[in-house]
This record gives C-alpha cells, structure tokens and sequence, in this order.
C-alpha cells in the first residue's frame, strides 16, 4: 500500500494500550457534543433575548425538521464511519477512500435535493407539523435559510464522523469549534443588523449557521488536502466521488436502522412530554429543566459508545478479535465510572445546579429534585448498553439495537406507566426510566452474549447475493448509538 495506515492524522487503533487509546480517542468526541449543545444554549438565548417566545417557538418547530434530517445522516454516517475503520484496520487505504468517495459524492446529490425541496416547501412543512399560527410567519422565515443551511451541515457531519472512523477525532473537535464560535458569534449581528451586517431578525439566526458552516466544510476540505491526510481523493482517485453501488447499497441498507433508530427515541420523548404535560405546570418546566441536565450526563456514555464503534471496527477488519472483547470490557469500566461521577457531583449539588434554571424559590425545584434522585442512575446501565451497542455495530448488526430500542421506549415504557399510574402517580414516568434501561441492557447483554453478532456482515468486497441477505437481515436485526435520547 502507498500510504501507511497511520498519518498525520490517522490513527490505528489496533495496536498498544486498549483503555489510554480509548479514552484519549473518546475525549475530543465527548468534547464536540457538549460544544454542541452549548451552541444550541446560546442560540436559543439569542432568539428569546433579541426577538422573543414567538421566535423561540418558532426555531423549535424548525428545529424538529432539522433533527429528523440529520437522524438520517447520522445513521447513514455510521454505517460510512464502519466501513472506513473495517478497511482501516486491514490497512486497505484505498477501500477506505472508495467508501468515503462513495458517502461523500451521493451525499452531496442528496443534500442538494433536500435544500431545494425544502426551500420551497418550507410552509407545508410547518403545517403538516401543526406550527401555532402566531408563530408561522417566524418560523417560515427561519425553516427556509435554514435549510439552504442543511448541505453544509450534513456534509460537515458525514466528514466528521468519516474521520473518526480512520481514528482522527482531533480534526472534527478543532472545526467544530471553528463552526460553533462563528454561528454563535455571528448570531447577534445578523439578527440586529451590526455593523455593515442587514438587519435579517429570526432569518439572521438562521444565516449565521449558514454562514457558519459552509465556512467549516470548506475549511475542513482545504485542510485535508493541505496536511494530506488520509482520506484525501487526488488524480484518479476524484472517480470515488461517482459512488459505488455495491458500497452505497451497503451504507444504505446499514444506515437506514440507525436513522430509524432517532426517530424511535423522538417519537417516545414527545409521547413522554405529552403525560408530562397533563400534571401540570411546575413539574412540565421541572422535567424540562431534567432534560438539559441529562443531555450533559448521557454525553460520556454516547462518546464511548461511539469510540468503542470506531476502535472495534478496526479491531475486526484487521482480525484482532482477541482485543474486541477487551476493548467493550474497558469501555463499560470508564463509561461507569466516568458518569457515575458525574451523577454523584450532580447529586450532591443538586439545588445549586437546578436552581441555575428556574430560580431557589421555584415550585418546580424540589420536583426537579426529586425527578433527578429518581431517574437520573439509569443513564449508568444506558452506558453499559451504549458501549455493547457499539461493539455489535462494528461488525454490522444493525438490527437488534433498533428493535431493543423500540421495545424498551415504547410498549414497556408506556405500558409500565400506564399500569402502574393508579398507585404511583406521575412517579410511574420517572421510575420509567430505570425499567426501561435496565430491561434494554439486558436484552442488550443477551445479544453480546449469544446473539451471533460476529458472524454478522459489514464488508462489501465480499458482494453477497440478495439470498445471503435476506438470511443476515433475520438473523442480526440492531442499530447504531443516539444522538439525543432521552433514556
């Protein structure tokens, strides 16, 4: 092979130390997803401060388009990121870039579509999701930048997650800060008109992503080809752009579970808020408040997870299945110990912490109190399962986590809510959590345990015939880990 499988920087992590490789590679990950999610703290301040609640309401309803676009991505992307570390760990360099040329070109068509057809079809989209009237005209003006917005952003997710599957996860960290400082910097003076910046309102909060953005794809591309890193396409190799079908069919049908995957957790989350918000005010704005707070506590378990993926895949496309076990057995060790500090910190300081949100004298805090003493632990055993969750993906068992998922998050949680109301009241949707993740992590322990997830397929060089299929799909049925679950 012309390039080694370890440059400036990629990494191959089938070799040395399992627990300080997995650690430092989930680190940059972990810091990417709070940076994220500050951004979007930031930006809602923004809209509600500068323009107001209609405005406010008007990018939550843009937003739940955005997050069921993206939920395709990140599981397409997934499918791409295993792939690439699968021909990473067997120093197939070139196999890597076929994939990566693949993902990278067909998304582009993709992206194209969905922001033209958005663009245009902005206004009955937001009818169809039954937007208040007051809030239309706002969110109009919002939906329609934003989706002009959608090429660079799902293109800079699929980049990102493609580097992290040839071991980079530096790179992504660096331009995700590149892209969230300028969005979230950009926000207040496109929306006010500073400077020599148009005077845009909710459309400037939108143009800043835009902005944003392209800026950080472009970027990201320009260097890439200047330190040559390993997933650059040069000469003959721009022909990997034109996608291959036998890859592409792969990603697809791989990808598609993972996606699904997000919108599962979506549908049981509204469903959740939907009971939440029939016992009243003070414990809706105290389980909002639960909400933020469980964003930050799941993030240690998501980024392992992820890395667990990544490191795993390489493992088994170079064939060191003697460290894959290894690799899951360490991720669990850290993901338990890393967020059972942080519940323990949360815990502790609680009042301090909730009090950040709705104020000491808040009626709502000591039922966030109690909503977090109760729930909150279970985000230890949704570790444990992220991490196997993300050993299995390696080697494309992308079914049975989607049919866990949606067993767990929809006829248990609900049923057990239901039948339990009468003698626990709104406890039986707080206790939900912890049955619900503990009934998942052992279906999950099943499946790692005698799931015959190894004999599962991911490559594509072995071209099976649509009977071989058929035979995987009903024999490994899982996907992949989530963006932003709420249990």
């Amino acid at each position: 092979m012309p390039d080694a499988p370890a440059t400036v920087a990629g990494q191959d992590l089938t070799q040395g130390s399992i627990g300080s490789t997995l650690l430092k590679f989930a680190l940059p990950t972990l810091a990417s997803s709070i940076i994220q999610s500050l951004n979007g703290t930031v930006n809602a301040i923004c809209v509600g401060r500068l323009i107001g609640e209609d405005a406010l309401a008007a990018t939550s309803n843009a937003n739940m388009v955005m997050f069921l676009l993206t939920a395709f991505v990140f599981g397409f992307g997934m499918a791409s990121t295993i792939l690439i570390g699968q021909a990473w760990g067997r120093k197939d360099i070139a196999g890597a870039r076929k994939v990566f040329g693949t993902a990278a070109g067909s998304f582009l068509v993709v992206t194209i579509i969905i922001a033209a057809a958005g663009y245009f079809l902005s206004g009955s989209i937001l009818a169809l999701l039954g937007t208040p009237k007051e809030a239309t005209p706002l969110a109009h003006a919002y939906l329609s930048v934003i989706f002009l917005a959608m090429p660079p952003i799902l293109l800079l997710t699929l980049f990102m997650m493609a580097l992290r599957g040839a071991g980079d996860s530096m790179t992504p960290l660096w331009f995700m800060i590149l892209s969230v400082v300028l969005d979230s910097g950009l926000n207040p003076v496109f929306i006010l008109g500073l400077g020599p910046a148009p005077k845009m309102g909710i459309a400037g909060a939108a143009f800043s992503t835009l902005v944003a953005n392209y800026v950080a794809i472009l970027a990201l591309i320009a260097y890439v080809y200047v330190r040559d890193l390993p997933l650059r396409l040069r000469g003959p190799e721009l022909r990997y752009l034109w996608c291959d079908l036998a890859i592409l069919k792969t990603i697809v049908v791989k990808g598609f579970p993972m996606g699904i995957q997000m919108i599962v957790i979506s549908l049981s989350s509204l469903a959740l808020i939907g009971l939440v918000n029939t016992v009243g005010v003070d414990t809706t704005a105290a389980f909002g408040v639960a909400l933020q707070l469980w964003t930050y506590v799941q993030m240690p378990a998501m980024a392992l997870g992820a890395a667990v993926s990544a490191m795993a895949a390489q493992n088994i496309g170079a064939g060191r299945w003697d460290r894959v076990g290894r690799i899951t057995r360490l991720g669990i060790i850290q993901t338990l110990a890393i967020t059972g500090v942080l519940i323990v910190a949360l815990t502790l300081a609680d009042r301090e912490v909730l009090s950040l949100f709705m104020g000491s004298n808040s009626p709502a805090l000591p039922i966030a109190r109690h909503i977090h003493f109760v729930a909150t632990w279970n985000f230890l055993l949704f570790g444990v399962m992220m991490v196997l969750f993300g050993t299995v993906r390696a080697n494309g068992a992308v079914w049975v986590p989607l049919i866990v998922l949606t067993v767990g998050l929809i006829p248990v949680r609900f049923g057990y809510i239901f039948a339990a109301w009468h003698w626990l009241g709104a406890d039986a949707i707080w206790t939900s959590f912890p049955v619900t993740s503990f009934i998942n992590l052992a279906l999950a322990i099943g499946f790692y345990l005698h799931g015959g997830w190894k004999k599962a397929r991911m490559t594509v060089d072995e071209r099976p015939d649509s009977e071989q299929c058929t035979e995987e799909a009903l024999a490994t049925r899982e996907p992949g880990g989530a963006l932003n679950p709420a249990g």
